[in-house]
């Protein structure tokens, strides 16, 4: 596993990496892969406890303020030298013998990005509702076979994965994001199956504002890859809507309604900013491809 290194955003993990760390160093130094742990800023000692690693397969690198989650990432990615990367979470809810799992699978199946899947392990209700609407709303916009697109253990090709971050955001919707976009460039990515276990230090910082941020973020992707994947619906719905409004005026010998017209030319607005959204979008596929 020389060609890989495992990259970890941490933030205000003090307690999570003292207990963590030693288990991913025994990792990296049984097989021969690199670390790359960003420290995002972070208010406590997370600095100090990372400070005290001292191994020759693993590179610290501080932020002087918090950039977020994705940020972190990108970071971590810029700065990585083997031809794969993969990244877990600081928390330590990971299993480093999941690393091996997927690296292997990541191998054998040939794909440019491996997910690893938590489907059917238990979690919080709230935020189970949460990533169930992100996941159908990514669905329906994209041709998404991924159903954990927001696990925070992901495999991937380093420059491909270099070569997309700039349409990712710096927040926790990166880790969506970076999926869907690979899925968008029509890449290989699939996902198996790995463990978790319970957050046993710190809190989690994910929120209900990181899950609107998401859907932004997943619905600008699809416009910028797809964007009749969005404006044609609406065009349809308009178009179509004010057809069967004004007909019954029509029939009635009423005349032209006012609102079904507004409605079908409405219709038409939307179609031609969909085309001009293709445009737009197709010249700056060809700039990130360049």
């Amino acid at each position: 596993m020389q060609d890989l290194t495992i990259i970890i955003p941490a933030y205000n993990e003090q307690e999570s990496l003292k207990s963590f760390l030693p288990e991913l160093l025994d990792f990296v130094t049984l097989n021969k892969c690199m670390l790359i742990v960003v420290n995002d800023g972070s208010s406590d000692n997370t600095a100090d406890v990372l400070n005290g690693v001292n191994h020759p397969q693993v590179k610290v690198l501080h932020h002087k303020v918090n950039m977020g989650y994705g940020g972190a990432v990108k970071t971590g990615i810029r700065n990585c030298t083997t031809k794969y990367a993969v990244t877990i979470d600081a928390d330590g809810q990971h299993y480093t013998k999941d690393i091996k799992s997927v690296y292997d699978f990541f191998l054998q199946q040939n794909a440019d990005m491996v997910v690893g899947s938590r489907k059917g392990h238990k979690e919080n209700w709230y935020r189970a509702i949460g990533k169930g609407i992100i996941r159908t709303i990514a669905k329906i916009l994209l041709p998404l076979n991924i159903y954990d697109i927001n696990s925070g253990l992901k495999m991937f090709e380093t420059q491909i994965a270099r070569k997309y971050i700039s349409l990712c955001p710096d927040g926790y919707a990166f880790c969506d994001i970076i999926a869907m976009v690979f899925i968008s460039k029509k890449k290989k990515v699939l996902e198996t199956p790995i463990n978790i276990r319970p957050r046993t230090e710190g809190k989690s910082k994910i929120s209900t504002i990181t899950a609107f941020e998401t859907i932004r973020h997943i619905l600008s992707i699809v416009i910028l890859f797809n964007p009749m994947k969005i404006f044609l619906p609406i065009s349809v719905f308009l178009i179509l809507g004010g057809v069967l409004w004004g007909i019954q005026f029509l029939v009635a010998d009423k005349g032209v309604s006012v609102g079904a017209m507004m409605s079908i030319v409405s219709g038409i607005i939307f179609f031609m900013m969909g085309l001009l959204a293709e445009q737009l979008a197709e010249m700056r596929k060809n700039s990130v491809d360049d």
